[in-house]
């Protein structure tokens, strides 16, 4: 998997609005490689991006080894989009889907 820095875009399927598929009032952005969820930026320093099983993945993480396990509990560490369509977000705690937002709801 090719290191990309934090201003790289994340693929083009994932850029847009999208909302919690069990909370519509949960909402992620991704505008290029600035990513907002929870109302909140996350804060990474690189992605690493693959495929695999056909499924479309993004890992996000940070350059400091000693602060890596407190920033999986703070702030979403990777994305899924599967072969089906479904798009995930997730750290070591939690796993939300989420589902575009259409153009007449923003």
């Amino acid at each position: 998997m090719p290191r990309l820095e934090r201003d790289a875009p994340l693929p083009h399927e994932m850029q847009g609005h999208w909302v919690a598929v069990d909370d519509p009032s949960a909402y992620l952005m991704v505008e290029g490689g600035h990513i907002t969820c929870f109302g909140h930026a996350v804060e990474y320093d690189y992605k690493e991006i693959d495929q695999v099983d056909g499924a479309l993945t993004v890992s996000l993480m940070i350059n400091n080894e000693a602060e890596e396990d407190t920033f999986a509990r703070a702030n979403i560490t990777g994305f899924v989009l599967t072969p089906q369509g479904e798009f995930c977000v997730y750290n070591v705690k939690f796993v939300t889907q989420f589902v575009r937002l259409e153009p007449e709801q923003t």
